[in-house]
């Protein structure tokens, strides 16, 4: 996308757009093959999938990456699925179709886990073991070994990367209708009015939110991990002060086909990663606020079947975070 055609952007946001997106064709198999190759260990790859009660679709992408990027194309040298408490045969359709199955409460289990995508996706970096992890989400359709080849492409043609996340149309799909440009709505109405207004440098990612990336070993072991749904925009912003804007890149992969979430699920999913900016800007001393300003609970009403009212429910923000997984005395004993 040319700066040009993005005057609201920052001089800084629109030269990023230009030079550090990209397409998963740009790169040719040969050549991220030979890059990998020249690589050594620091080209190895662990791909990671958050799973929980995903039967239905975690078969199938891991089928895929096994036989297309680690097969055909060796470019995968590890594929790990963290279950995180499914009640379904998750975990068994994972191994059967070739993964490693972990479960999260196998990992660090002096430490009790708590729900959340974040939570397993730090626990992961404890139980792989790539210089770069690629983290995909278990829900995808159609599922495209474009989604893994596109992003981990930059990371082994450009050492000065540190982080790749993937771009794509999210059409909404339900109950047989398609709205071409109506998923994402969390992101576009939470997540990109936060980055736009708060960090302006990240206003060029087309998906901010989006669940594939992949980034250096190097860069998340030194990263703070909201666990819960904030993840992925505390670390995109934590990355942006940790290495720069230009370590950062996005690559287009097409389409992203996947399950979606009614309007209160989303609305918890907002709430949180609100809170997640809140803590980002606290931290930087850019929030200049009461600490009660932020109240960490949010009210959703249903209406009650029979009597017609109205009830209301409370759930709480949580804002907790793990620290840099560096700082781990299992992390350290393990990398020896």
């Amino acid at each position: 996308m040319p700066a040009e055609q993005s005057p609201a952007l920052l001089p800084e946001a629109a030269d990023w757009l230009r030079r550090r997106s990209w397409r998963a064709g740009d790169r040719p198999p040969a050549a991220l093959l030979a890059a990998k190759q020249a690589a050594g260990a620091a080209g190895t790859v662990s791909v990671v999938l958050p799973a929980l009660d995903e039967e239905s679709t975690v078969g199938d992408i891991v089928t895929v990456i096994r036989r297309e990027l680690m097969e055909r194309l060796p470019l995968v040298d590890e594929l790990v699925v963290v279950d995180s408490g499914s009640a379904d045969r998750t975990a068994e359709v994972a191994a059967a179709a070739g993964a490693r199955v972990v479960h999260r409460d196998a990992i660090l289990p002096g430490l009790l886990a708590v729900p959340g995508k974040g939570e397993v996706l730090w626990r992961s970096l404890l139980v792989t073991s790539g210089a770069i992890v690629c983290f995909i989400d278990a829900d995808l359709r159609a599922f495209d070994p474009a989604f893994v080849s596109g992003i981990i492409g930059p990371l082994l043609t450009d050492p000065d990367l540190q982080l790749v996340k993937a771009m794509y149309d999210r059409p909404l799909e339900t109950e047989g209708a398609v709205v071409p440009a109506g998923g994402g709505r969390v992101t576009e109405l939470v997540a990109r009015p936060l980055l736009d207004l708060h960090w302006p440098q990240l206003a060029g990612f087309v998906q901010p939110l989006g669940g594939e990336y992949a980034a250096r070993r190097s860069l998340l072991e030194r990263l703070h991990f909201p666990t819960g749904y904030g993840v992925e925009l505390g670390l995109l912003v934590d990355a942006l002060e940790l290495v720069g804007l230009d370590a950062l890149a996005q690559v287009d992969v097409g389409v992203r086909h996947h399950r979606h979430q009614d309007s209160q699920a989303l609305g918890r999913m907002a709430a949180t990663i609100y809170r997640t900016a809140l803590e980002r800007l606290d931290r930087t001393h850019r929030l200049k606020a009461a600490e009660n300003l932020a109240r960490p609970v949010l009210t959703q009403f249903t209406r009650d079947a029979v009597t017609r009212d109205f009830t209301a429910h409370s759930h709480q923000v949580i804002a907790l975070e793990r620290p840099p997984v560096i700082g781990l005395p299992q992390y350290r004993a393990q990398s020896v």
